[in-house]
Order: C-alpha cells, then structure tokens, then sequence
C-alpha cells in the first residue's frame, strides 16, 4: 500500500494544506494553465499572485509562476478562508487520552471543514484548543445536532476506530423533543429506503430495500411535548429526522423536515432538538469496554413555556 506524500507545508490556524495530483495527460504548458482550469471558483489573477508569493509548492519547494507542467506530481497550497460567523459557544471535553478525544458538541457547529465552514468546525477549533494537529474525526455528526463526537489522536490509529462506526459496532443513543401524538403506537422500529443525492439539501425517503432502521420509543411525555429515546443501527443522512417527521412528530427546531426552511447562518435561536447522548463500544486498541453520556440537556424539555408555541406551529 503506497504511503501518502508528506506535504511540506504546515498546517494553518489548524486546516492542513489543500493537496492536488497532477493529471498524467493534459494540454497544459504551465502549472498556471493548469490551475485556471483545475480551480474555475479562484480568479485567476489571484492563482497567480499565489504563485508569486511562492504559496503553492511541490515536494521540493515553492513553485514559481512560470513553472512548467509535471505530469503525475503534487502540489500543496492553503486556500483562502471564507469571512465566517463566530459559532459563540465551547466544546467541552468529555474524555482525553493518547489516542482518543470524546467532546459534547454544541449545536450550531460543523464537525469538519466543508463549505461555508472552515475555521469554526469542531475539528479545526479543537486542533487549536487542545494543540493536536493531526487530530481527525472518527465518525460524522450534522452541525445542528448537539452532543458527542469522537475523535483520534494519531493518524496510527484512525483506521481501528473508523472501522468501528463503518462496521456499526459503536452504540448510539439519541434524545429528541418532538410534538406528543396520542395515537402513535411506540415503540417499534422504523425502516425506510433514504437517499441524498449530492447537492441537494434533504434526503428522501423512496421505494426499495430498505437501508434505513431506527428503534424509537417515547421516554416521557408533558404538555403536549414528547422526550424520545432514537437508537439506529444504521447511518444514512439525515435518518433520525427523516424517520420522526414521517412519524408525523418532526423534531422540533427542525428546519428541513417536513419543510425546508431558510435559516440564516448568525440565527443561534431554536436549535434542532435532537441530542447524540450515548456512545458505547469496545476498544479496538485496549479491549477496555467504553461508554461516554453527554451532559447537555435538550432546551425544549427544559423550558417547555418558551418551545410551546414552536410546537404548536410545527404541529
């Protein structure tokens, strides 16, 4: 197995340097003609000031404007950083050692750079905070869900702890807040077929084998308000809040389903009420059986006067 090219830029406010392979064929001359094309999002001009101002490199040093076309080789640079809203609220740290790091995310935080968001995810701000560079996420949580998120120190032991959610051996438990409905019969387990096709902002739920289960079971209820417990044994975008808005109880604070609404990226009021509050597996590296709970409590069951009316307009 071939090993990856060390890039020979460090990392920048935590975000590691953008790497590029160069096709085998092409009809390109320059680097530069190559970028125009390769990059049709960054002016051109400005690929050249780069180039300039030797910010782009190859595995031996800058490259200058005028460097020739290399066929098969790797480039590094760090792309500039979009303006981005402040995300004004900490991530606490639930468990720290050699190998892992478990936070409590809060709501409103992309885990990982992508987008509109770069600097204010939970990778690149813990990188900085906690000083680990070459810190990665073990698993994916969307940037409105609260709770715990698992990360892996070392590159060494990355792939131990990935294959873990890739082969469903992690336990996962959720808390969500939605309306109450009398008439559901709950428990039971939800199975569906979910798609999400690649820029498109929701999931859809289709005909088919199904790719989608979710165990739901309503844990307490009061004034009209339900407190569910979600465990899945599966992963597809989306699936908690897909499976509870066909319920016909859409978690509360929920923005896409059933009706995709505008959200602006500084509105940090009514966060979607759905909590990730249990991970628990075995240690791939120790055997050492591990459980981490969050300590976050879902605002809606604690504030029930404040949510009502959200709950009456979501009904």
């Amino acid at each position: 197995m071939r090993r990856r090219p060390t890039s020979p830029i460090p990392p920048r406010h935590g975000l590691d340097a953008a790497r590029l392979k160069l096709p085998l064929e092409g009809p390109w001359s320059t680097l530069l003609e190559h970028l125009v094309d390769r990059l049709p999002r960054v002016d051109p001009e400005r690929l050249e000031q780069m180039l300039c101002e030797g910010r782009i490199f190859g595995s031996d040093g800058p490259l200058a404007v005028d460097t020739r076309y290399s066929p098969g080789t790797f480039i590094w640079f760090h792309r500039d950083l979009p303006d981005e809203v402040p995300v004004p609220f900490p991530i606490p740290v639930v468990h720290r050692d050699d190998h892992l790091v478990v936070v409590d995310k809060p709501h409103f935080l992309a885990a990982i750079p992508r987008g509109k968001h770069i600097q204010e995810t939970a990778l690149v701000r813990l990188r900085r905070e906690l000083e680990l560079p070459q810190l990665s996420p073990a698993h994916r949580l969307d940037r409105v869900t609260a709770g715990l998120m698992m990360f892996v120190v070392t590159p060494s032991a990355r792939g131990a702890y990935q294959t873990l959610f890739r082969d469903r051996k992690v336990h996962k438990e959720y808390q969500a807040i939605a309306r109450h409905d009398p008439a559901l019969r709950l428990p039971r387990t939800v199975t569906s077929r979910i798609v999400k096709e690649r820029g498109i902002l929701v999931a859809q739920e289709i005909p088919g084998e199904p790719n989608a289960h979710t165990d739901i079971e309503l844990m307490e209820h009061r004034d009209g308000l339900g407190r569910y417990r979600l465990v899945p044994a599966t992963g597809r975008t989306h699936q908690l809040r897909v499976h509870m808005s066909g319920l016909g109880v859409p978690i509360l604070g929920d923005d896409f389903y059933p009706t995709l609404r505008e959200k602006p990226l500084d509105d940090f009021t009514r966060p979607l009420q759905l909590l990730a509050q249990v991970l628990a597996f075995d240690d791939p590296l120790t055997g050492e059986h591990r459980r981490f709970t969050s300590a976050r409590r879902l605002s809606a069951w604690e504030s029930l006067e404040t949510w009502s009316g959200v709950a009456a307009d979501e009904a």
